[in-house]
């Protein structure tokens, strides 16, 4: 009988210790060749694994530099300090890119200026409160106020005001864009940091039913459209939209009869700049 459980182990031992050979030699047999550039890439990154750059994490956005099929710049979390570093790396040359950019909420509806329809007592998300009627805005655009937005920033760059709205810390901010997949008012939007001048608003209504609803909404007068450099301001379904591409007069912002249209200094400069709409309130 032992004699009999004795031969066993060792047939069983025999065959894993066969198994493990096999499997090693069919692992180097079948091996792809590692790029060395990888790690030194992983390492030059910030390691937040934040998925901004449109990639699962840091070690996938490694493997698909060093095989270029990303770009060097292409971690919104390090900016140019670290595209620098991995241009080294991989022998090219970085003169800098486009402007840094950070999240924007564009929408100014808070709670004293925007309309309710109903009061919602539910699960403290807006994914969750959109799914009832399209949340409790009486305009279906709006800002839902339950910092869904902020819950899901890694860098703590969002955070949710007493009037109902998330605001953004521009210092904080690094442009990974969690915040705005995970919006779903899609009203978040990805601005550059040296632009000053937006409308704050993501509304498609007609005049008459922002008006009805809102008291910051744009009504579509296109009084900023007519001011502003031909192209710098275009009106998409009703809604006045700024294009980064242009550098606006801050004076645009009093053409607006809504205060629809803000002056926000991104630059961490603590600058503070008001501008008052047109006289009247008027369209």
């Amino acid at each position: 009988m032992q004699t009999a459980v004795l031969t066993a182990i060792i047939a069983l031992s025999a065959l894993a210790l066969f198994s493990s050979l096999l499997l090693a030699a069919v692992a180097r047999a079948f091996a792809v060749p590692s790029n060395p550039k990888v790690e030194e890439i992983e390492g030059a990154l910030p390691g937040a694994n934040c998925g901004g750059c449109g990639f699962p994490g840091c070690s996938e956005l490694a493997r698909r530099i060093a095989d270029g099929k990303a770009s060097i710049d292409s971690c919104p979390v390090g900016g140019e300090a670290v595209a620098s570093k991995i241009a080294a790396i991989m022998g090219a040359s970085y003169a800098g890119g486009a402007a840094r950019r950070v999240a924007l909420v564009l929408c100014a509806g808070d709670d004293q200026v925007a309309e309710k329809r109903f009061h919602y007592n539910g699960i403290r998300d807006c994914t969750s409160a959109a799914i009832l009627f399209g949340g409790d805005k009486a305009c279906s655009y709006g800002c839902l106020g339950l910092g869904t937005c902020a819950g899901v920033c890694p860098f703590d760059a969002l955070h949710m005001l007493p009037n109902g709205l998330p605001e953004v810390d521009p210092v904080k901010c690094t442009a990974c864009g969690k915040c705005v997949t995970a919006c779903p008012k899609n009203i978040i939007k990805l601005v550059p940091v040296d632009k000053r001048l937006h409308i704050l608003c993501s509304s498609h209504d007609k005049g008459a039913k922002v008006r009805k609803f809102c008291a910051v909404g744009c009504i579509g007068c296109t009084k900023c459209v007519k001011e502003a450099p031909e192209g710098a301001i275009a009106m998409q379904d009703n809604l006045a939209v700024v294009n980064y591409g242009f550098d606006i007069p801050d004076t645009i912002a009093a053409s607006c009869p809504m205060n629809t249209i803000q002056i926000k200094v991104m630059d961490g400069s603590g600058e503070e700049v008001e501008v008052k709409a047109a006289a009247g309130g008027e369209a």
